[in-house]
């Protein structure tokens, strides 16, 4: 894209078309925010990117550099500053990595990374350095992945990641879905994505009918931040979920000047709610290099999640946690 063409010139009519089209220019970007360079303390990062989609940016605020949306996506210079104990691999992922494509983190459970994309490159990504080159999956790394299920009764569930598991086509993930059917002791297949979110109209009426053709039970697991996030179009792809029977959570991340107070959590739990979505998590930061100006510390995030059940019906309290390596679950705090 170039500098002077405004990134929203044109808005696309497919979720394809969203992908083609995303915004990677940052001064583009802060173009059609109405803000200058000048206005912020930001930097190009080639190693990642900018990459976020037009609606994305459509929902950010005019001529606001402290947009909280804008925060997760456009690089800082804070992010070149090292910080104490903060690394490449901060939750050891290389050691729970058997073969090309698996996480075996936990013991009833999978993640695949089937693809290294996403339609976003959210600043505080812990897998900003993973090896996605050594862990490529096509199908000629399915049998692979098949035979490790099949060697292991005690796995349940396949969460689907990456990268963003709905970057891949429609059919392709139903390929691989049938191609796991007669795997009897698999029950779950759970998708972990940003992609409704950032391009929401990739819930179509087909990707749910292709959905019901599996005998899996689903579940979808999104990542909202803010409640700024949301709009009419993820609560009409939610709806489609529902009425396949697919329940719809939400995860987050705890990320300061993004969603680091009391006020934020709590709209956000009640706009979740109204768009069809039940809060599941909010994750304190991943500890990967570069982004040590995101963290909010225990006792912080501890006092929100109290503020949290003192405002919010149970049922609309997500569960603050931490994933520590080697530890057999996410750890509550």
């Amino acid at each position: 894209m170039s500098i002077t063409q405004s990134p929203l010139t044109e808005q696309p009519n497919t979720w394809q078309e969203a992908v083609k089209q995303l915004i990677t220019c940052p001064t583009a970007l802060l173009q059609f925010l109405e803000l200058q360079p000048s206005q912020l303390d930001w930097q190009i990062d080639k190693h990642f990117p900018l990459r976020v989609s037009m609606s994305f940016a459509a929902k950010m605020q005019k001529a606001n550099p402290q947009d909280p949306l804008l925060r997760q996506v456009l690089s800082s210079k804070e992010e070149s500053l090292p910080t104490h104990n903060y690394t490449e691999d901060p939750l050891q992922e290389k050691a729970v990595n058997p073969i090309p494509g698996v996480l075996h983190k936990f013991k009833s459970r999978i993640l695949l990374t089937l693809t290294q994309s996403c339609p976003v490159h959210c600043r505080y990504c812990f897998r900003r350095y993973f090896p996605y080159e050594a862990n490529r999956v096509s199908t000629k790394t399915w049998p692979a992945i098949k035979a490790y299920l099949q060697a292991d009764p005690g796995i349940q569930e396949i969460v689907l990641s990456g990268g963003d598991p709905l970057m891949l086509p429609d059919e392709r993930i139903g390929e691989f879905l049938a191609y796991l059917e007669d795997v009897q002791h698999i029950k779950i297949i759970r998708f972990h994505t940003r992609f409704p979110i950032i391009i929401p109209e990739r819930v179509t009426p087909h990707f749910v009918n292709m959905l019901n053709q599996s005998r899996f039970k689903k579940i979808m697991i999104y990542h909202v931040n803010h409640a700024q996030e949301l709009c009419a179009t993820i609560k009409a792809g939610v709806s489609l979920l529902q009425q396949a029977q697919i329940p719809v959570l939400n995860q987050s991340v705890l990320l300061k000047d993004v969603n680091d107070k009391a006020q934020t959590l709590i709209d956000l739990s009640w706009q979740l709610f109204a768009h069809g979505i039940l809060p599941y998590y909010v994750h304190l930061l991943d500890a990967v290099q570069g982004t040590g100006h995101f963290a909010v510390d225990k006792t912080q995030a501890f006092a929100l999640e109290q503020s949290l059940r003192h405002h919010l019906p149970g049922y609309l309290v997500p569960k603050f946690v931490k994933e520590v390596p080697g530890e057999p679950a996410k750890v509550p705090l």
